[in-house]
């Protein structure tokens, strides 16, 4: 089979672009893969990170690909549609995960729609921080696809919504598997410049409000001097209130690194955590779920979105009733009372592991494909 995939690709960084990496590397072991990249992702004054692209030292996949969509200019958007309709595939495969994309990949789809499948694979159909142009945008951008892959049952929700005749299929979100093999602890610590004999707490990832890191900075303001808080992110916005709030709770117990975290160092954060923390107002599902089933790391989360679908009913971390920081210290101080709580959670998570697999993903996506 043909397969084109619209989607950003090296290099461009970060979470969409490592999965669609994987992607197309598990697709190319049977099939004609191309991959058809962004010529521009968004403009730079639209972008709250320091870079939208990979840096010199980091290790990301370089896919080959053709970047031909800028999203900020409408003439593209043809000759985009024109290139892949030389190229003539069986399937065509987009990601999508928030409406600035819409009238660009809308397009696209559209037009290719009755020449061959349209699949879009939707990491959100709701975005975290929503505007008032989303919905239409997004209604937009459904008309032009077949059908739909969502990584978790919440996202299905909200595309039923939008659009209740929806084909889909959910499949959960694959394990990244690209980071390596977990370090020594200590060894991990060494690198971090960390001393020995601490409770690790991790919060990883993009810094963004309805990530809820206040909330978790709260929470840990409330223990003993045994924990302590590990911070590992590039800040989307102004860090002043959290570097407030961190200076109240005692710096010298939470560690902070506020840059993008490159492909090769992320090992050395999970080798040494004993907990990953995600503390969210809300969520579909979360790649950093992803990053701790690898590193058999377990997680406490907040019960939004596909989190509790993802993590409590696999057993692979704790849940908290409600989003606050008594919530979570709560959680917290029950997971390091219990060693039973870890010892079951790293269990679960080597079973998932199995099923988790890029493999069977693709195999489902296929599937899925010979449906419509």
């Amino acid at each position: 089979m043909k397969i084109a995939i619209l989607s950003c690709f090296y290099p461009y960084r970060g979470g969409i672009s490592q999965f669609n990496a994987c992607l197309y590397e598990e697709l190319g072991k049977e099939n004609v893969v191309k991959a058809f990249n962004f010529s521009r992702q968004y403009p730079e004054f639209l972008f709250p990170g320091k870079t939208q692209y990979v840096t010199d030292d980091d290790q990301a996949a370089k896919i080959d690909s053709e970047r031909l969509l800028d999203t900020a200019w409408p003439f593209s958007y043809a000759s985009t549609l024109k290139r892949i309709r030389e190229w003539g595939p069986d399937l065509l495969v987009v990601r999508y995960w928030m409406s600035w994309f819409a009238p660009s990949l809308g397009y696209v789809t559209r037009g290719m729609k009755g020449r061959c499948k349209v699949i879009s694979i939707l990491d959100n159909v709701v975005p975290h921080e929503p505007r008032f142009f989303d919905k239409p945008f997004t209604k937009y951008f459904l008309k032009g696809s077949d059908g739909y892959v969502t990584l978790c049952e919440a996202v299905a929700e909200d595309l039923l919504r939008l659009k209740p005749d929806a084909r889909y299929k959910v499949l959960p979100h694959p394990l990244y598997s690209h980071f390596g093999a977990r370090k020594d602890r200590l060894e991990a610590e060494n690198e971090l410049g960390l001393e020995h004999g601490k409770k690790n707490i991790l919060f990883f990832g993009l810094i963004r409000e309805y990530k809820g890191l206040d909330i978790l900075i709260d929470a840990f303001s409330g223990l003993d001097d045994s924990y302590r808080l590990i911070i590992a992110g590039e800040p989307y916005g102004p860090f002043d209130r959290y570097e407030a709030m961190i200076e109240k709770a005692g710096r010298d117990r939470i560690h902070t690194f506020l840059r993008y975290i490159k492909d090769s160092d992320v090992s050395v954060f999970f080798s040494a955590a004993d907990v990953s923390v995600l503390p969210y107002r809300s969520a579909t599902q979360s790649g950093i779920s992803s990053v701790s089933y690898h590193f058999e790391v377990p997680m406490i989360v907040t019960s939004v979105g596909g989190l509790k679908e993802t993590i409590g009913d696999r057993g692979t971390g704790i849940v908290t009733p409600e989003i606050s920081a008594e919530a979570i210290r709560d959680a917290i101080t029950m997971y390091f009372g219990n060693p039973e709580i870890r010892e079951n959670c790293i269990n679960n998570i080597r079973k998932v592991k199995k099923e988790l697999s890029w493999e069977t993903f693709c195999a489902g996506l296929l599937d899925f494909c010979k449906t419509l």
